[in-house]
C-alpha cells in the first residue's frame, strides 16, 4: 500500500517566516508577505499535484479565507488534485452541506475530501452565532454526520435530534464518489464521534509513543462500532540535503519569533478548550529551549501558531525515516506543510518522496512518467 501525502494551502497568507493564527489567535503580520490570492494558491496547488501529493488541506476560521469558496476557485487551475476542505458543522445546515459536497464532486470530477472541525474555541464560535458548549458541539457534529451520510446514500432523512432537526430531507443527486470524511480530536467525546462516523482520524504531530496511544484508543472504539478507521498525521516539514542545513532553517524561523508575539500567542492558546491544543502546548511549555522533543521532531512552530505546532526537521533520509516510524504505528496519510509552502513542497517532493519510492512505500498517484523527480535515482 502506497503512503498518501497531502500538502497545505495557506489561506491565511504565506511567508519565509512562520505565519501564525488558528485556535482563536489571528494570523501574524508575516501572512501579508504573500497574500492568499487565487493566483498564488493555485501555484502551490499545481506544484503539489505535479510532485505527487494527493490533496491539499485548507483551514477554517476567522483567521483565514473561506475554504469552500477558495478551493472551488483553485480547483479550476488543477486537474487531479483533491481538496481537503475544512468546515465547521455548526455554521451550515447538514442538508445544505451535503448538497454543497455533492455539487463540488460533480463540478471537480470527484476531488473533494472533507475535514470536519467541531471547533474548540467558544469565543470564536460565538462570533459566528454558535453558543453551544464544547461537548454539545461534538454531539451536534455526530448528528450532523449521521444526516449527511444518510443523504449521500440517497436516503430520505427525518431526524429530530438534540441539536439538529430535518424533515423529509433528500438530495436530488448524490455525490459520486462519496467524499471521505477526515476528523481529529483528543477528548473522549471526539473519539466516540470518530469511531462512529469518520473515514480518517487525524492527529497532530506528537511524539510516536503518544501517537501510538491515540491510534490504539480510536481503533478500539471503532472496533466496538463494527468499523475500521484509517489514520493520518498533520505535521510541518523542514527537509534539506543535510541535517545541518535543515536545522539552520529551523533556527532562522526561531530567530524570527518576536518575544512579544510569542507571549501574546501563548496567552491566547492557553485559553483554548481544545484537548489537542493543550497537548501541543505541553510539548514546549512556551519555552525556546529543548524544542527537539523526539529525534527530528521540533516543537518550535507551536510557539507562534495554533493547531499543528510540530515539524519534522532533518536531512531527506532522516525525515523519510521518521515517516517510516509513524507509518509503523499505523499512520498511512501525512498532511504536511512548510514555510514558504511553494518552496517547501519542492524540497519534500524532490528530496523525500523519491527515497520512499525507492523503498516501495510510495508511488506517484497521478502520472509517474511525467514527474522525473519521482523516478530519477538519488544519491546520498
Amino acid at each position: 500500500m502506497s503512503l498518501t501525502f497531502h500538502w497545505f494551502l495557506p489561506t491565511n497568507g504565506d511567508s519565509r517566516h512562520v505565519v501564525g493564527g488558528g485556535h482563536g489567535t489571528p494570523a501574524t503580520a508575516f501572512g501579508r508577505n504573500r497574500p492568499p490570492t487565487v493566483a498564488y494558491l493555485s501555484q502551490i496547488a499545481r506544484a503539489a499535484e505535479d510532485l505527487g501529493f494527493v490533496g491539499v488541506l485548507t483551514p477554517t476560521g476567522a483567521w483565514c479565507e473561506d475554504a469552500w469558496l477558495t478551493t472551488a476557485m483553485v480547483s479550476r487551475h488543477t486537474e487531479r488534485l483533491k481538496f481537503l476542505v475544512a468546515f465547521r458543522p455548526g455554521f451550515v445546515s447538514p442538508t445544505l452541506a451535503a448538497q454543497m459536497a455533492s455539487t463540488f464532486q460533480r463540478q471537480t470530477g470527484g476531488r473533494l475530501l472533507l475535514n470536519v472541525v467541531t471547533g474548540g474555541e467558544s469565543h470564536e464560535q460565538r462570533a459566528y452565532g454558535d453558543f453551544l458548549d464544547k461537548d454539545a458541539r461534538y454531539r451536534r457534529t455526530g448528528e450532523f454526520l449521521q444526516i449527511v451520510r444518510d443523504l449521500w446514500e440517497g436516503k430520505t432523512v427525518d431526524l429530530s435530534g438534540e441539536h439538529l432537526q430535518v424533515e423529509d430531507a433528500r438530495l436530488a443527486r448524490v455525490p459520486d464518489p462519496v467524499p471521505e470524511v477526515y476528523f481529529g480530536g483528543s477528548s473522549s467525546i471526539a473519539g466516540e464521534i470518530a469511531a462512529r462516523h469518520v473515514d480518517v482520524y487525524l492527529t497532530w504531530g506528537e511524539p510516536p509513543a503518544q501517537v501510538a496511544e491515540k491510534i490504539a484508543w480510536v481503533r478500539g472504539l471503532a472496533a466496538k462500532e463494527g468499523r475500521t478507521v484509517r489514520f493520518g498525521i498533520r505535521l510541518h516539514v523542514i527537509t534539506r540535503d543535510t541535517a545541518e542545513q535543515a536545522w539552520t532553517e529551523a533556527h532562522k524561523l526561531l530567530d524570527g519569533f518576536d518575544p512579544d508575539t510569542v507571549k501574546s500567542v501563548q496567552a491566547g492558546l492557553a485559553r483554548s478548550e481544545s484537548e489537542g491544543q493543550r497537548r501541543m502546548l505541553a510539548l514546549h511549555g512556551g519555552n525556546r529551549e529543548d524544542l527537539e522533543i523526539h529525534p527530528n521532531l521540533w516543537a518550535g512552530i507551536g510557539l507562534v501558531r495554533g493547531g499543528a505546532g510540530t515539524a519534522l526537521v532533518g536531512s531527506h533520509d532522516e525525515v523519510a525515516e521518521r515517516i517510516k516510524e509513524y507509518h509503523a504505528l499505523g499512520i498511512d496519510e501525512f498532511v504536511l506543510s512548510g514555510y514558504p509552502h511553494l518552496e517547501e513542497a519542492y524540497w519534500f517532493g524532490e528530496g523525500v518522496l523519491p527515497r520512499l519510492a525507492a523503498q516501495g512505500l510510495w508511488q506517484h498517484p497521478f502520472a509517474p512518467t511525467s514527474n522525473p523527480a519521482a523516478q530519477v535515482p538519488f544519491t546520498s
